[in-house]
């Protein structure tokens, strides 16, 4: 098992994925940018295959198992892009799969990974800890548990959204002074973060989480994995995971990447602007980056700030509501 992580590993999952996934666009307007006091470039991982950029970690640890592993198959717990993902992929590559998802997932979460041909087993996430029940499902039927964050191979293939961001930065001449990532267990925040300082030694580097959800910032500062606390709930289900991962917050650790929070009422606006302004529609959680932006959670104004929006596979009446509410 890998024991260690490097931009190397980032790279080796470029390589894996070339041709299998989306290079997704870097989007400006400057309608958005004059809202936001600020310039912004927004990487769309909406528009990666399966509707969020957990197909990219996905498919780079199914193309990294041994053939026998994968004839077995694979099981996954997760809030509803992991499962989606990796009910796709191993589509793709031929992998028996079977996704644990909480009873209160999005329906259209629940619907995509059953489209993929992936056998679905519920759980209550107030009564039932998912990992264990991944763990109960694999056991009899040898499959190999994938956890949605936690491993290098994922952390690797989400990486590579910020290996592609440093990149079209690089093409356009765009030198960025902020970059800003989601944040639920830490894949994404972890892989693209790395990616990012590998390119930019000295940029300042952010994640966002629900606002009286926090636990990467936590664990950040901690140096150990922290649990989400309780409190209400939040549409942003995508970022609300129990748990940060022990190495993703390890990396967001030594890359200095500081925390941010959004409310739900600051996620639903940034949704709007984000369909008005750049005509993408965005679940709750790929829209916090752009609602921190929007409403300064640090000082942005004046400055080249790139983002990215990780998804968006989100429930029809969620977006109503946030296009009435703007």
């Amino acid at each position: 098992m890998q024991e260690s992580f490097s931009f190397f590993n980032i790279q080796e999952a470029a390589i894996r994925l070339a041709g299998s996934i989306v290079r997704t666009p870097l989007l400006e307007s400057p309608m958005l940018n004059q809202v936001a006091g600020c310039r912004v470039l927004v990487k769309a991982e909406s528009l990666q295959r399966t509707g969020a950029f957990k197909y990219r970690g996905a498919l780079n640890k199914l193309l990294s198992l041994p053939k026998d592993i994968r004839q077995r198959g694979v099981v996954a717990f997760s809030s509803g892009n992991h499962g989606h993902a990796l009910a796709a992929a191993a589509s793709e590559v031929g992998c028996p799969v079977v996704i644990v998802l909480p009873k209160d997932a999005a329906a259209i979460k629940i619907e995509n990974c059953r489209w993929w041909g992936a056998e679905i087993v519920l759980y209550d996430p107030e009564t039932e800890d998912r990992e264990e029940v991944g763990r109960r499902v694999a056991g009899p039927r040898n499959m190999l548990v994938v956890p949605p964050f936690d491993d290098y191979d994922i952390i690797a293939g989400q990486g590579t959204a910020g290996l592609e961001l440093a990149e079209q930065l690089s093409e356009r001449g765009i030198q960025p002074d902020v970059f800003i990532v989601p944040c639920s267990g830490g894949g994404l925040a972890s892989g693209s973060t790395a990616a990012m300082r590998h390119t930019y030694p000295d940029l300042p580097c952010f994640f966002v989480e629900p606002a009286g959800l926090e636990k990467m910032a936590p664990s950040v500062r901690e140096g150990t994995p922290q649990k989400r606390p309780a409190g209400s709930p939040t549409i942003m289900d995508g970022l609300s995971g129990p748990v940060a991962g022990a190495r993703t917050s390890k990396i967001l650790r030594e890359c200095e990447a500081v925390g941010l929070s959004v409310s739900d009422d600051e996620v639903l606006d940034a949704m709007a602007v984000a369909f008005r302004y750049l005509k993408l529609v965005l679940e709750p959680a790929g829209a916090a980056t752009l609602a921190a932006v929007l409403r300064r959670k640090a000082d942005f104004e004046g400055k080249t700030v790139a983002v990215i929006c990780s998804g968006g596979n989100v429930d029809p009446s969620v977006f109503m509501r946030a296009l009435h509410a703007s």
